[in-house]
Formats: structure tokens, sequence, C-alpha cells
């Protein structure tokens, strides 16, 4: 059955977080409403409910934790409802809060939504999402997720009150950038977190595609800040050419932190999202986080309004925006000039925010 399947996943999850020893704390929470206060705690019933001048509809968002690829979704999603509650004429109340990378503070937000009678749930990314799922499952509240990156390895599929937007990646598309940036590259450092469940389908696809042409690679793992720092320093201590990272929020959280060591010892970092790249990663290609945080709303909407029964399983959004650091560009001496053959190209510079 599809929720024993999702709780067997949800404890595994469980232990790799509490493995990881991360961050502890409610975080930064916030609170808005498109024309009035938030709600009343049970003042709602999680149903579908009509579009209209005296509709009220609740919804609560719960990042992971707070960096800044989350942060620009649950912007976009909190943007897009005020936007769909002044063209449809009605009130939409939202929360947004940070689980912190922390399960059980994920739980505890996720019951506190149900307990409140939401509308609607947008857990944002995979562990989140999975936390919602559950605390949702006697309700059926709707759980529209936003950075899912494999929903079925995450086995967010075929649950009715469950349905999100996927950010999955066109790994080879990545390794491609590679190669053509330097086509002599003789090893790849693979680093990424055992705690994200959306790294593992893009780090067996990396390791299948080297291994295919003969390229070496080597793996790192952290879960902490400080092991992300030590597993960077390691693959830099055994010379890689270039580092992949995948839409890893753990990596991502620390990127900050590694990213000048990385263009000082001459090594490109690829990664899954821009917001890797807007703190000093090299190059990406994938999806536009706001594009993803404002369809997810979008999605949400429906859902609250016309119920889960016409909606899919999940909505994978395009990707193809390659985009380069040209500040790491310029300290690596690397020419990105080729990716502008390959895709839509944007240029950024380092924004540690």
């Amino acid at each position: 059955m599809k929720n024993r399947k999702l709780k067997t996943t949800l404890a595994l999850l469980t232990a790799a977080l509490t493995l990881g020893g991360l961050l502890a704390g409610c975080g930064a929470s916030g609170a808005g409403s498109a024309a009035a206060p938030a709600a009343q705690a049970g003042s709602a019933p999680a149903a579908p409910a009509e579009a209209g001048e005296s509709a009220v509809l609740n919804v609560a968002v719960i990042k992971l934790m707070d960096h800044a690829s989350l942060d620009e979704i649950a912007n976009a999603v909190t943007a897009e409802l005020d936007s769909l509650a002044q063209k449809n004429q009605v009130e939409i109340h939202y929360t947004v809060t940070s689980g912190q990378g922390d399960q059980s503070i994920l739980k505890q937000l996720g019951d506190q939504a149900i307990a409140d009678h939401v509308n609607a749930i947008i857990p944002i990314a995979t562990p989140a999402a999975l936390v919602s799922a559950t605390c949702a499952e006697d309700s059926q509240t709707p759980v529209v997720y936003a950075a899912v990156s494999d929903p079925e390895a995450a086995k967010l599929t075929g649950i009715p009150y469950v349905t999100g937007t996927s950010d999955g990646l066109n790994t080879a598309f990545i390794m491609e950038m590679m190669l053509a940036q330097n086509p002599d590259i003789q090893k790849v450092g693979l680093l990424y977190s055992l705690s994200e469940v959306n790294s593992e389908t893009p780090i067996r696809e990396a390791k299948e595609y080297l291994d295919a042409r003969g390229i070496a690679f080597s793996e790192q793992t952290g879960n902490t800040n400080d092991e992300v720092v030590a597993a960077a320093t390691a693959l830099i201590a055994e010379g890689v050419d270039a580092i992949f990272t995948p839409t890893d929020n753990i990596i991502m959280a620390a990127e900050l932190a590694i990213y000048e060591d990385l263009a000082r010892a001459g090594i490109p970092h690829y990664t899954g999202a821009d917001s890797f790249v807007r703190n000093g990663a090299f190059a990406t290609c994938g999806v536009n986080y706001t594009d993803l945080g404002t369809r997810t709303a979008d999605i949400a909407y429906e859902a609250m309004t016309s119920g889960m029964s016409g909606l899919e399983d999940y909505y994978r959004m395009d990707g193809g925006i390659i985009t380069v650091n040209t500040e790491t560009a310029q300290a690596l001496g690397a020419d990105y000039s080729v990716f502008a053959d390959m895709g839509e190209l944007v240029e950024v510079t380092t924004t540690p925010d």
C-alpha cells in the first residue's frame, strides 16, 4: 500500500536526518494575507472551497530549511497566492515556516497545519513533502509540494491527496556541459548528502555517465556544514578536475563556505540549481525556481477550489536554463562561451543572502 511505503520512506528519512545532526530550533517564520490577518485555528475545513467574494482559503507553506533556493520558491509561492487572491476576489491567508532541516520540527509544523484546518499544505523540498504527506494522511488535506526532484523514488506518487512540482535534473546534460568546457577531464568529484533522497537518482545517473566514458569519479558526502567543508577539502586534495552536486539542500546550505576554496583550487563546481551558482558555484542547467514556485501556487489553488481529482501525480518543470557565475569563472580562468551554443545562458554574480 502507498501509505505503508510512505511511512517506510519517512522512517528512513528520520534516521538520516538524526544522523546528520542538522540544526535544531524553529527558525524564522512568517505570515501573510492577501486581504486580512491570518485566520483563527480551526476556522476552515480542509475541503474544496468555492471561489467567490466570501471565500477564505488558508495555506501552510513549510520549508525544509532556510536557504536561497527554498526562500526563492517560498517567495514566489506567496506572491502568486496574493495575485490569485486579487484576481479571483478571495482571501488567501498563509503562513511560511521553516523546519531548519529537523524532521521533528517538520512534523510539528505539519501537525499544526492539520490542527488549524488549513485548506492546503505547500511543503518545499522532499523531506518536508514526505512529512507533510504523513501528517495529512487522516484528514486528506491537499499537499501540493514544491521542488521534489524524484517523486517516484520518494514514493510520493499514487497518493490521492498529494501532488506538486518536480525540479528533476537532466544529469547527462550537466555532464555534457562539464566536458564541453573541459574535454580533458580525467576525474570528477561527486559531492552530496546521504540524507537527501532527491540526490540518489542524479548521483546514480552521473556514475553511469562517467563509467560509460571511462572517466574516474570520487564520492564525498556530508550531512552538516562542517562535514560538507571537509568533503570538499578531500576532493581538492584528490585533485579532481570538476565537482558535480545535484539539487541537494545540505550542500546548497554550505555553498558559501566552500566555493572560494574550490575556485582557488581551479575546480569548477557544477550544481543542480541556480541558487548554488548565485552563492558561488560555477554553473548549472536547471529550472527557474521562481517559475516553479508560481506554478506550485497555481496547482494548490486549483486543489483548494476544485479538488484533487483532476490533478496529475506531479508536474515536471521545464529546465534548459544555463546559469554561470561570472566572478567564479574569472577566478577559475574558465571560458564558458561554449555554453552559449547549448541553451539559454544567464550570467550572475555571487550574492551571499
